[in-house]
């Protein structure tokens, strides 16, 4: 029989689309209030994956990434997918996002995104969240699977989520984890 223990915390990642910079500037800082200062923050860019969120959001999505410094209990996942979707609707225009907040776990072998879309692959957690295993770290970087998602599977995002995995392990044996 296996004993219970505590989860290793993980580093929140958030995947965030925007077509309205205010919108996103005060998604940012109601995350930071939540979640802590940033540890990472990319480059905003062209959103060219597909064409999914245009009628909501428009034609000129950017794309960015944010990691927090304060990691996280993985158990967790579901409340942070919730208070992202709250933040979405408070900032929302009649009815139609400005920012799409998409928020995952970034643990030392492993990416997981929260979503409410059920799939084959996706573990229900709770209030209608499910968990997708997105990228397993293997061989010394993250590994896209089948049904991972193009932006998240491309290598510049496998790349950073490798950096990010090494300030992840520097802070897990900071706090005496690893």
């Amino acid at each position: 029989m296996g004993l219970e223990k505590t989860f290793t915390p993980e580093r929140l990642v958030v995947g965030v689309l925007s077509s309205d910079e205010t919108a996103e500037h005060a998604a940012l800082d109601a995350m930071v209030e939540l979640y802590g200062a940033l540890c990472f923050r990319s480059e905003r860019e062209p959103f060219l994956w597909t064409m999914y969120y245009c009628p909501e959001m428009g034609e000129h999505i950017l794309r960015s990434y944010w990691s927090f410094e304060r990691l996280v209990d993985p158990s967790t996942l579901a409340a942070i997918k919730h208070t992202t979707d709250t933040i979405e609707q408070k900032l929302a225009e009649n009815g139609s996002r400005k920012v799409n907040l998409d928020p995952g776990l970034l643990g030392t072998a492993r990416f997981c995104l929260a979503t409410t879309k059920d799939r084959s692959h996706r573990i229900p957690l709770a209030g209608g969240i499910y968990a997708e295993l997105t990228l397993l770290f293997k061989h010394g970087e993250f590994k896209a699977l089948p049904w991972t998602y193009p932006d998240w599977a491309s290598e510049p995002v496998r790349r950073m989520l490798g950096e990010l995995r090494g300030g992840l392990l520097a802070d897990l044996r900071r706090q005496h984890f690893l």
